[in-house]
């Protein structure tokens, strides 16, 4: 491999049309164009929503639609005109992958559901992201983020000491789904270079958030006992919380007997890792409350920046708790290249860091149809055609209204 092709990133050749919307699908195509795969996405007439979410904004796009959309091209195209799909099925020769999240059954009605295009184009990769599957009890209905959340639990185990089921405040059944998706894909290009043969992908949030449940669901599956809000402490090791310092509020992670033998030398409380009550796990997490209360004194004696410092020097898990300001102003951040920017663009970097093909942030999130003309180009089409298919509403180069 050429220096040039390592550079071009780990995905350099990979082939994408993208027409997913709001969150799960561009997160996962975000994160696949970062290292390299070209990923054309294909808005509708009144294009990506996310768009409209916000303030703030960046000329006239929001900072939702922004933060998920970085390294693509885009075209805008109305698939309920038959000269669009006729454009869709254009890209889609010599594609890799399409992923869509459509309501389930929607791409059939238009013929370009997967056994038509799998009929066409037996090497693609069909990905599908929806809130529950096409059958079922809840096949075809639609989800969103929190919504789910609700529906699987998460709500139920996350809140505050008032014990109120809340909201996960990271979108994470999306963002969640979103990962496994890009692991699907990549799952389902290996297998296709052993069987030569594309295959259909059925992702769903209400899927991924069930088995994002842990340790909930073997909690309860072993102990028949319906886990509760906890606030922060967790639910099977102790000390694992937030405590108040002289200073700021930190966060303790004991996983083990030694890690809080070291907790308390570094306190000056040595003799409290030998307490009957506290001197194991199982006994931390029985006296809690008497734990905790142990703890806060000696706490708020403590510079808690300085402390968290000798306490992960010490092997014991512990940090700051900061907020979105601190953390991109942070030396650690800034070394590890995760407050990124791009002309105009500011961001987070790319987590994923390969030593020969490294990821890389090209281009801006692109303004609506802004590709249009020249992905037509080259897939083809001539000035004239380009024209007429405008003028006939196929392509989409201002949004209309929904």
């Amino acid at each position: 491999m050429t220096d040039d092709a390592a550079s071009a990133g780990a995905l350099a050749g990979l082939k994408i049309v993208d027409l997913t919307r709001v969150l799960g699908g561009p997160y996962c195509t975000q994160m696949l164009a970062d290292h390299g795969a070209t990923v054309i996405k294909v808005e509708p007439p009144h294009g990506d929503e996310t768009r409209d979410w916000g303030p703030p904004f960046h000329e006239g796009d929001a900072s939702y639609y922004i933060g998920l959309n970085r390294n693509k091209r885009n075209i805008g195209l109305d698939l309920g005109t038959p000269e669009a799909r006729d454009v869709l099925l254009r890209l889609l020769d010599g594609a890799d992958v399409l992923i869509e999240n459509y309501k389930a059954g929607t791409l059939e009605l238009w013929s370009i559901g997967w056994e038509q295009l799998s009929a066409r184009f037996p090497k693609l990769i069909h990905c599908r992201l929806t809130g529950f599957g096409a059958d079922g009890p809840m096949g075809g209905l639609p989800g969103y983020d929190a919504v789910i959340q609700a529906m699987t639990g998460w709500m139920s185990v996350n809140g505050g000491i008032d014990k109120v089921p809340t909201r996960v405040g990271i979108a994470m059944v999306d963002m969640g789904t979103g990962l496994y998706t890009a692991n699907a894909i990549l799952m389902a290009i290996h297998e296709r270079a052993r069987s030569g043969k594309g295959q259909f992908i059925d992702m769903t949030l209400y899927d991924c958030a069930v088995s994002l449940m842990h340790p909930y669901i073997p909690n309860y599956v072993l102990s028949g006992k319906v886990p509760q809000v906890t606030g922060n402490p967790h639910t099977n090791l102790a000390p694992y919380d937030k405590f108040p310092t002289k200073t700021v509020d930190i966060f303790i992670a004991c996983g083990n007997n030694r890690a809080f033998r070291r907790l308390c030398a570094e306190i000056g409380t040595p003799e409290m890792a030998e307490d009957a009550r506290f001197r194991d796990n199982r006994d931390r997490i029985t006296n809690l409350a008497a734990l905790r209360t142990a703890l806060e004194g000696p706490l708020m004696q403590h510079d808690g920046e300085a402390l968290s410092k000798r306490l992960l020097e010490a092997g014991v898990p512990a940090g700051p708790v900061r907020n979105v300001a601190q953390v991109l102003e942070n030396d650690h951040t800034l070394h590890r290249g995760m407050a990124a920017s791009h002309d105009w663009y500011r961001g987070t970097g790319i987590p994923i860091k390969f030593s020969r093909t490294p990821g890389s942030i090209r281009s801006t999130p692109p303004k609506f149809g802004q590709y249009g003309r020249a992905i037509l180009a080259e897939h083809g089409y001539s000035e004239a055609e380009i024209d007429a298919m405008l003028s006939a509403g196929a392509l989409v180069e201002k949004r209309r209204e929904l």
